[in-house]
């Protein structure tokens, strides 16, 4: 069990399965930029950080719930928490589903689904209650994709925890690996300067050695 003063950022799981050194500018160089992508993004996210409530016939929505998890050391905002009633099995009782939503599309990694599953941890250990599934919303294609949260996932979020919580300890980032996900990082500068990304991470060292 963590401490209420050791808890990480829900989203910096999403980060670390990204990629582990945007993860490490962020959270513990304290590093971030806007770009066109994380503009869109909080105007995707404007009604949901609003916070608040409102009901849909037999669906109660709550935007922006606080989340905290003592066990995973995490905590955060839950973009959408959906509660549906369950009147045949138990008229009292109203079942979490949790819904993130996301500006593009849906990605080749489990980075969003990671996010969305620890969300779903926070609650459960929140509320005493277990939580089968929920969904990812991307704005590019305006639907939702279901997410089932089965013990895999479950196993790599917690997993995630874990690697987050020894990183930020130890306090290292780690070195750049272009790729095809920097395309779309608003931390492409500050983590590749002087126009790493065309060239070697090997050629960048020693340019900077050659230079001191």
């Amino acid at each position: 069990m963590y401490a209420e003063e050791d808890l990480l950022p829900v989203s910096a799981l999403q980060h670390l399965i990204f990629c582990e050194r945007q993860c490490a500018l962020i959270h513990i160089e304290q590093v971030w930029t806007e770009n066109l992508f994380t503009a869109k993004g909080q105007i995707l996210h404007e009604k949901v950080d609003k916070g608040g409530e409102q009901s849909r016939g037999g669906v109660r929505i709550r935007y922006g719930l606080q989340l905290r998890s003592l066990e995973l050391g995490l905590f955060g905002k839950a973009d959408t928490v959906e509660f549906y009633r369950d009147p045949e099995n138990d008229p009292n009782h109203w079942q979490p589903y949790p819904v993130e939503y996301k500006l593009g599309k849906p990605k080749s990694d489990d980075c969003d689904k990671v996010q969305l599953c620890a969300q779903a941890l926070c609650l459960e250990e929140m509320i005493c209650t277990e939580i089968p599934e929920g969904a990812l919303f991307y704005g590019k294609i305006r639907r939702r994709q279901e997410i089932c949260f089965d013990r895999d996932l479950r196993k790599k979020t917690k997993n995630a925890a874990i690697r987050l919580h020894e990183m930020i300890d130890k306090g290292v980032t780690p070195m750049p690996e272009c790729g095809p996900k920097c395309r779309s990082c608003s931390l492409t500068k500050q983590c590749m300067p002087d126009n790493m990304g065309k060239r070697s991470v090997k050629d960048y060292l020693d340019k900077m050695v050659w230079e001191q």
